[in-house]
């Protein structure tokens, strides 16, 4: 009596569920629910007027009740959650970001001029290496350098701070 909807009702329920296999297991919940409440004696002498109807408002509920299972978990799992701040709002963070700007800062102010010039310009104003070339008077290749040898600086520096 009900194998003619199943198709129907399975794509009613990956349309509801955007999931084939979770589909697949609510149809499968309201056929067992469906059918087993059939078997029960108080059913047995009633005759379904409507198996469609049946099935559909079987997976209607089903699908209900699992979005208040749903619902009421996240919300519980939500209460669980530890409140932090950010890791960036920690003091022992914000301490290390300062002291590590610091440390680059002296690395960049030990550069020669024009190569801290052409590493500032490049890294913190954000000018293109072939606006930097035009700006300084040198060639794109000398601005690649000077910033490449900036970086190197810096992670020398990085480096020795970690090294301690």
């Amino acid at each position: 009596m009900f194998d003619g909807y199943y198709r129907e009702l399975l794509n009613f329920l990956v349309r509801a569920t955007g999931s084939k296999s979770r589909a697949e297991d609510v149809a499968q919940d309201v056929y067992l629910k469906v059918l087993s409440h059939r078997a029960s004696p108080s059913a047995a002498t009633r005759a379904v007027e409507s198996p469609r109807a049946l099935l559909y408002a079987a997976a209607r509920n089903l699908l209900i009740d699992q979005h208040r299972r749903d619902s009421l978990r996240r919300h519980q799992d939500i209460a669980d959650l530890e409140l932090a701040a950010p890791s960036q709002w920690e003091p022992e963070r914000r301490l290390a970001d300062r002291q590590q700007a610091a440390l680059l800062l002296q690395a960049i102010e030990t550069l020669p001029p024009r190569c801290r010039q052409a590493f500032v310009l490049f890294k913190l104003e954000g000018l293109s290496q072939a606006d930097i070339a035009v700006q300084m008077g040198i060639s794109r290749n000398m601005v690649e350098k000077h910033i490449i040898n900036g970086m190197l600086a810096c992670r020398r520096a990085l480096d020795e701070e970690e090294g301690r």
